[in-house]
């Protein structure tokens, strides 16, 4: 209905097709966390409420009335308050770093205890860096082409990146180099900036593998055992190698059993996306879920794609790739729409964010990339990542509606 005096071209109008496609990533991450977590039996004996899928539940509940509040909320006024979500978050990542304040879990100190919520500050670091680069540059194209604006936001974009990977967390601090630079693509930064940039973060990456992958003990750079073996699994080195010219044949088999072990989950994962053939083994079906070969930690979070490939196929595995791309190409659009700079860059820095979670999740699943701890958007187990994930499509859908508006 419209209303006398009111501007149609003005009311807020959602996006229908994008909204679908998350509803719908959200009931099959309902169905296959039930899955992945209800065929260990130390799990499917606990209370209703205290099930992982029950939780998911909530999470999503939580985040659809989190991200309605963004919708309703006109982007230009969260922007006014964006540098001071910026360092609310950077407050946050340092705290999370200060014994007892941070929670220790596999090696890293990425969470707060909340009690019974394990609060992320990364994943919400993600979003605030997002709004405050994207106020930054939302300014006129001449300032953009000074250096010190380029290099002030560089600093933006490392604050967190390098908070993030001390804690260590080495795949949340990467997806915010590609949402950086896709943010200053789009902001209209000289592009020789730009290039200059990639070529020194080029030469830095492939000394730092170099370092890890041909360096002998004494010369490598100090890292987390388990970061070096994901590497070392992901180029494929043989771990003999690394047992130097006096090692005995003992040491080297040891090196031989631990290099088998470290590759023991990425080679699981790849068995269950790949054995579910063209329409998979059915829902709970799973042979690799069922039977405990996926990690138990981590089949309902970060490889929750192999759950489905196994149990659904490749035809459960395009019809999720499909339900992103929707996502991904209704955002791409929502950019081009948008009236002004602040709406353009906002919409493309969420954009390549999902898009980067989607490509490393999917790739360590496949093994095309290397495992990283990367959640996938909407699917995978965490109140955080799932709190995230939905709050930043309410960023999308709050440009959407204010699109017409100036």
């Amino acid at each position: 209905m419209i209303f006398p005096g009111i501007n149609n071209q003005r009311q807020p109008r959602i996006d229908l097709v994008q909204l679908g496609a998350v509803l719908v990533l959200m009931l099959i991450s309902i169905a296959f966390v039930y899955s992945a977590t209800m065929s260990n039996d130390s799990t499917s004996g606990l209370a209703w409420y205290r099930q992982s899928y029950f939780r998911q539940m909530v999470w999503f509940t939580l985040g659809l009335g989190a991200a309605g509040v963004v919708c309703v909320i006109d982007y230009h006024a969260l922007s006014r308050w964006a540098f001071v979500g910026y360092w609310v978050a950077i407050l946050f990542l340092v705290a999370v770093l200060i014994p007892h304040v941070g929670s220790m879990r596999y090696g890293a100190r990425r969470w707060v205890d909340l009690g019974g919520f394990q609060f992320q500050p990364s994943e919400f670091a993600k979003l605030a860096f997002i709004m405050a680069q994207a106020h930054f540059l939302s300014r006129p194209v001449d300032e953009l082409r000074q250096r010190r604006i380029f290099w002030k936001a560089i600093g933006l974009m490392l604050l967190p990146f390098l908070l993030i990977m001390k804690e260590p967390d080495l795949g949340s601090g990467l997806v915010l180099l590609p949402t950086g630079l896709a943010m200053l693509l789009a902001a209209g930064t000289p592009k020789r900036y730009l290039l200059q940039l990639i070529s020194i973060v080029g030469i830095l990456a492939g000394l730092f593998l170099a370092d890890v992958l041909y360096a002998p003990p004494k010369y490598r750079l100090k890292m987390q055992e388990y970061q070096k073996s994901r590497l070392l699994v992901y180029f494929n080195r043989n771990y003999a190698d690394y047992a130097g010219p006096d090692a005995s044949e003992a040491e080297r088999k040891k090196m031989r059993e631990q290099q088998f072990n470290d590759s023991l989950n990425v080679r699981q994962a790849l068995i269950a996306a790949g054995s579910g053939g063209l329409t998979g083994k059915g829902w709970r079906n799973g042979q690799q879920n069922a039977l405990g070969f996926l990690p138990q930690a981590g089949k309902h979070n970060d490889f929750i794609f192999s759950v489905i490939a196994e149990e659904k196929g490749f035809f459960g595995s395009v019809i999720v790739i499909t339900l992103y791309s929707v996502i991904l190409f209704t955002g791409i659009r929502i950019a081009g729409q948008a009236r002004d700079r602040l709406g353009k860059l906002l919409a493309v820095g969420v954009v390549t964010l999902l898009f980067s979670h989607v490509f490393i999740n999917i790739g360590m699943n496949i093994r095309i990339m290397p495992v990283t701890g990367v959640p996938l958007p909407l699917l995978s187990y965490g109140g955080s990542s799932v709190l995230g994930s939905l709050i930043a499509i309410g960023m999308l859908q709050n440009v959407h509606i204010y699109r017409k508006a100036y």
